[in-house]
C-alpha cells in the first residue's frame, strides 16, 4: 500500500517557496503521491477555509512535476462542473505526458454554491453533469491511441448512493475523504468496487480518541498505524493523508504537519 500527502495549495501561508519546500518534504519522506485541491472562484463560503491566495491544481502540478522525480501527482478532487470536459482531458493528458506518466485525476462533483453561482453552472445539476463529463473524458481517452504514456487513473470521491455508481460506471478507485473506518468498511462490505483510495485526516493526539465516530488517521500514532493497517487490508492500494485541519492560518505554519507526516512516515516504514 501506498502513501500520499494533501498539500495546501491555498492560504495566506502558501507561495512558490512553500509548494517547493512540500514536495521536497513529501518525496524525502518517501511517500508516493502529492495531491493538490481546486476551486475556480473564491466566493465567500470557499473562502472561509480555502482562502486565496490558491494556486490552480494543473498549473500547480504542471510546475511540481519538474521540481520532482519519483512523486505520482494528483487532485484531491478537481471539480468537474466547472471546466469543459474536453479541456480537462487536454490537461490532464498533457499533465501525464510531461510528468512521464505520473498523474492521477480525483474528481467530484462539489460543494459550495455560490461557486456554482460565480460560475454559471447550476447547482443542483451538478451529479448529472458530472456524470455526462466523466463519460465525454473516457470517450476522448478512447479516441488518444499511441501518446506513449499510461493511462490516467481516474478516483471518484465521495460516498453517497450517488457517488458510489459513479465510481463503479467510471471509476478506477473509490476516494471517499475523512470517513471513519467502519462507513468505509460497510461500503466496501456491500459494493465491489473498481479499487480502493481514501483519504484521511491526519492528526496525531497524545491521548486516545475513544469516539465511535473517529474519523480514521486522527488518535495517536499507534492507533492511527491501526486505521492504515485495517485500511491495508480492506484493500486500499494508495492512502491519502491530509494533515490540513480547516484553518487558513495553519498555511503559515506548515512545519507542524511536516511534523506529523514524519512521525507517520518513519513509524510506517520502520514499524519496530
Amino acid at each position: 500500500m501506498q502513501l500520499g500527502v494533501n498539500v495546501p495549495n491555498f492560504g495566506p501561508g502558501t507561495d512558490a517557496g512553500v509548494l517547493r519546500e512540500w514536495a521536497r518534504t513529501a518525496e524525502g519522506l518517501g511517500f508516493d503521491l502529492l495531491m493538490v485541491s481546486d476551486h475556480v472562484a473564491v466566493t465567500p463560503d470557499v473562502a472561509e477555509r480555502y482562502p486565496e491566495p490558491f494556486y490552480e491544481p494543473f498549473t500547480t502540478l504542471s510546475w511540481l512535476a519538474g521540481l520532482t522525480t519519483k512523486l505520482r501527482l494528483g487532485t484531491t478532487v478537481l471539480i468537474l462542473p466547472y471546466r469543459h470536459p474536453l479541456l480537462v482531458a487536454r490537461m490532464a493528458t498533457n499533465l501525464n505526458q510531461l510528468s512521464g506518466g505520473r498523474f492521477v485525476l480525483g474528481v467530484g462533483v462539489g460543494w459550495a454554491r455560490q461557486e456554482f453561482d460565480a460560475l454559471g453552472v447550476p447547482f443542483t445539476a451538478r451529479g448529472r453533469l458530472a456524470d455526462a463529463h466523466l463519460g465525454a473524458l473516457r470517450d476522448a481517452w478512447r479516441t488518444e491511441t499511441g501518446n506513449g504514456t499510461t493511462p490516467i487513473p481516474v478516483w471518484v470521491g465521495g460516498h453517497s448512493e450517488a457517488a458510489i455508481r459513479r465510481t463503479i460506471r467510471f471509476g478506477d478507485s473509490w476516494h471517499p475523504l475523512r470517513l471513519p473506518l467502519s462507513l468505509m468498511r460497510s461500503v466496501l462490505s456491500k459494493h465491489s468496487l473498481p479499487g480502493f483510495s481514501p483519504r484521511l485526516a491526519l492528526r496525531i493526539t497524545g491521548a486516545p480518541v475513544d469516539d465511535p465516530d473517529r474519523p480514521a488517521g486522527v488518535g495517536t500514532i499507534e492507533q492511527i498505524l491501526d486505521d492504515l493497517d485495517q485500511l491495508r487490508l480492506l484493500g486500499a492500494d494508495t492512502v491519502v493523508l491530509d494533515p490540513y485541519h480547516g484553518d487558513p492560518e495553519e498555511t503559515r505554519r506548515p512545519h507542524a504537519a511536516w511534523q506529523a507526516l514524519t512521525t507517520v512516515a518513519t513509524h510506517w516504514r520502520n514499524p519496530s
